[in-house]
C-alpha cells in the first residue's frame, strides 16, 4: 500500500482571501483590529480554528479568536473552540508578564569566563 502524500493547504482551505489574509499576518495591531471588525463573526471563528490548526500561524490564530466569541469558537470547532477561547484570553497576559526585578536575558551581553 502506498504512503499517503501530504497535501498543501489550498487557498480553498482559507476562509477568507489570501489578501485579507496577507494584511492580517503583516498588518499591526490597529489594521488587525479593523480588518477583524470587516469579516463577518462565524467567518472570523472559521478563521481563527484555520489558522490555529498551522503550527507556523498559531500565534494569528489565537489573535483573530481574541476577537471572537466562544459561542462562535464552540460551533465552529467543538470543544477546540471552546480551548482556543480561553488561550486566545490567557496566552497575551502570560507572554506579557514579567515579574518586578526580573531582566530580559541577552547572550549577546555576556561575558565568558576563563
Amino acid at each position: 500500500m502506498p504512503a499517503p502524500q501530504a497535501r498543501l493547504p489550498s487557498p480553498d482551505d482559507c476562509p477568507v482571501s489570501l489578501d485579507v489574509l496577507g494584511t492580517l499576518y503583516r498588518g499591526d495591531a490597529e489594521i488587525v483590529e479593523t480588518v477583524l471588525a470587516e469579516i463577518p463573526s462565524k467567518t472570523r471563528a472559521r478563521l481563527a480554528a484555520y489558522l490555529y490548526g498551522k503550527s507556523h500561524l498559531h500565534a494569528l490564530g489565537l489573535r483573530v479568536a481574541s476577537a471572537c466569541t466562544e459561542t462562535d469558537l464552540v460551533r465552529v470547532a467543538g470543544t477546540a473552540g471552546s480551548v482556543l477561547f480561553a488561550q486566545s484570553r490567557a496566552a497575551p497576559r502570560a507572554a506579557e508578564t514579567r515579574h518586578p526585578g526580573q531582566r530580559r536575558i541577552s547572550l549577546a551581553g555576556s561575558r565568558s569566563v576563563a
